[in-house]
């Protein structure tokens, strides 16, 4: 009873960390939770007699959860799609003098794993999404890594490599077409609120849709000279517009934006849906951090 008692209570204590960690491999809540749950009872019946790091011990566990869930989802897409080419070699991985890689890097890339480069990781091998995510975001070791996939240091080194120059990419993409998008935003803000008709039909696509207007002179018609409250924000991480009201956000427009024009516009008000947003205002001169 004094063993279970201590392992409820350093499972409990960590229970909020092997959730991020099942989160962050699986991109599921649900199946992040199902990970967790599936951790416990392997816990539950386990040998603690020689464990003297619990949260190491306890994100191997998940983690090795994470991995078998991860390759059963592989192996279904394969089963439903055909069998996958062979996952191509890569270069090793670039780091200091000193055999390790470059921790600013691996901070600026871990910040960078948000809901949007989820889709990213799911273009990954399961070992290569576990080296990443458990190395890159938190801080586990090759060591620790290679034990849990069964490799080499070396070998799990490699395959965080090839999964961080992937997210890199994907990164680096997402970045330059927020960027435009927000420029043309910012554009049509300043375009509605200025009342200028010309500049608003120049950012909106011939068939543009908002709310229940269609075409672009209807759209640049309901639009001219009704933005000016509304300002300029990134939501959720993709820039759109936000109206507030005594510091509380109203509405949000989302923009739809296809070879550089604006094909819909979309306004949410509900405010539950509101409250869950990441809102985050901007100037139009703003720059993305990171």
């Amino acid at each position: 009873m004094v063993e279970q008692d201590w392992l409820s209570e350093r499972f409990a204590e960590h229970q909020g960390r092997l959730h991020a960690v099942a989160y962050r491999m699986l991109g599921s809540p649900g199946e992040a939770e199902d990970a967790v749950q599936e951790a416990w009872l392997r816990v539950s019946r386990a040998d603690t007699g020689q464990v003297e790091n619990p949260a190491g011990w306890l994100t191997t566990i998940v983690a090795r959860v994470c991995l078998n869930m991860l390759e059963a989802r592989r192996a279904r897409r394969e089963e439903s799609a055909g069998a996958l080419p062979p996952e191509p070699a890569g270069p090793h991985a670039s780091t200091h003098p000193t055999g390790q890689a470059d921790p600013e890097d691996e901070a600026l890339l871990a910040d960078s794993v948000g809901v949007a480069l989820m889709v990213v990781l799911d273009t990954l091998t399961p070992a290569e999404r576990l080296a990443f995510v458990l190395h890159d975001v938190f801080a586990v070791s090759f060591g620790e890594i290679g034990a849990i996939i069964d490799r080499s240091p070396v070998a799990a080194r490699q395959l965080a490599s090839r999964a961080r120059r992937r997210v890199q990419g994907a990164a680096d993409a997402s970045d330059a077409a927020r960027s435009a998008k927000r420029e043309i935003v910012a554009a049509f803000l300043a375009a509605s609120r200025s009342g200028d008709f010309a500049a608003l039909l120049e950012l909106l696509d011939p068939d543009a849709v908002a709310v229940e207007v269609r075409g672009a002179h209807a759209v640049a018609a309901f639009f001219a000279g009704r933005a000016q409250a509304a300002r300029l924000a990134l939501v959720d991480g993709v820039p759109a517009a936000v109206w507030s009201h005594r510091g509380r956000p109203k509405a949000v427009f989302a923009f739809t934006v296809s070879d550089g024009k604006i094909t819909r516009i979309a306004i949410d008000t509900d405010p539950d849906r509101l409250r869950d947003l990441d809102i985050v205002l901007l100037h139009a001169g703003d720059k993305e951090r990171r």
